[in-house]
């Protein structure tokens, strides 16, 4: 499941299932409440039941229960007194009609044990609920995604067709160009070295979108990041010959795609060619496993907008070379990140996962 899919099915999926705890989780409160009140309810009828009882000179069974009988007048006397503290239940009743009342007070021990008890059933079927609903958010989050899923496969086996057509004749052109190229009147035209220049930005689009349709199947293997970093790096001092390089890079293994990571690393370092000083300079180095990319260029205006599509800051370019970058690292779990001051220069970095 690639990251847009994820985000896809999480926001889904926390939706569903974030409303239905929710509503599990009043309904438990608010039934716990109501079965406390019956509890209490109850305990007040078992002091009066144990009154009744008395007075018919029935022997009352219920230890945790006792009396007391007070010589004492109460104004506005109510059946309904009934007093909650913090160990035991309190309540008056009258004891004859010559007066006086009885004071009775119940422990609150086996009122405890009854909502202790209550409180494990409602959060016992709670977690069943919540359980078995999480279940049905999963199942229910994924099939609301195959729609998209078969509607980005059809989009990718076109695009795929669309790619592999265009290979032949990008491939041709290109050939037929290095062909001109040894004739001296051709890099006098400056209509051919336009087509010439134009032809090499398809080249590197489509080199880009090839590799950006293999994100979902894209192959990951342990490989020399060193080794795929001076690869790029000697290719791109052939083109700017009059860009200083500087490598300090450790010698360490990765799990990443070498195809991918090395587009990647062509727009990253081909940019912070392209847009930088006369006689400027790129250093690439690492340090704690994280790939640094730093050159002395003019800088980028809004570093947080770089990576998004078609934004751009020079008339040159398409604007989708640091998006493709992005979604490239994303599919490897490589994260990218930028610093740039304007005419300072900028320092992407590349932190692996392994």
């Amino acid at each position: 499941m690639l990251k847009y899919e994820k985000k896809a099915f999480w926001k889904f999926f926390t939706i569903y299932f974030g409303s239905v705890a929710l509503l599990i989780l009043a309904s438990g409160f608010f039934y716990f409440e109501e079965q406390k009140k019956t509890l209490i309810e109850k305990e007040h009828l078992s002091m009066i039941e144990y009154v009744r009882k008395m007075k018919m000179k029935l022997t009352p069974q219920n230890s945790s229960i006792n009396y007391e009988i007070q010589d004492i007048e109460i104004k506005n006397f109510s059946m309904e007194n009934f007093k909650i503290e913090d160990n035991k239940f309190v309540k008056y009743m009258p004891y004859s009609w010559e007066g006086g009342y009885i004071l009775v007070q119940k422990d609150k021990s086996e009122y405890h044990k009854n909502l202790l008890d209550i409180k494990f059933r409602i959060i016992s079927l709670q977690i069943v609920l919540l359980f078995l609903f999480g279940v049905i958010s999963y199942l229910l989050s994924v099939r609301a995604l195959r729609p998209m899923q078969e509607a980005i496969t059809k989009l990718d086996n076109f695009s795929k067709d669309l790619i592999h057509d265009l290979n032949t004749p990008v491939t041709s052109i290109l050939l037929n160009i290095k062909l001109l190229n040894r004739n001296s009147e051709f890099s006098k035209n400056k209509a051919l070295q336009r087509i010439k220049l134009s032809v090499e930005d398809i080249s590197d689009l489509h080199n880009n979108l090839t590799l950006l349709l293999q994100e979902k199947t894209m192959i990951m293997q342990e490989e020399n990041l060193f080794e795929i970093v001076y690869d790029v790096i000697q290719t791109q001092q052939r083109i700017y010959t009059d860009i200083k390089f500087q490598i300090e890079i450790d010698n360490f293994k990765t799990l990443i795609n070498k195809n991918a990571l090395k587009q990647v690393l062509v727009n990253i370092i081909s940019n912070a060619c392209k847009y930088n000083k006369k006689n400027g300079s790129v250093k690439i180095y690492t340090q704690d496993k994280i790939l640094y990319i730093q050159d002395n260029g003019v800088g980028i205006k809004k570093p947080a907008e770089i990576f998004e599509r078609s934004y751009k800051e020079h008339s040159s370019g398409h604007g989708i070379g640091l998006d493709i970058t992005k979604r490239l690292c994303d599919a490897m779990d490589i994260e990218i990140r930028v610093e740039s001051e304007l005419e300072e220069g900028s320092k992407f970095s590349l932190k692996f996962s392994l």
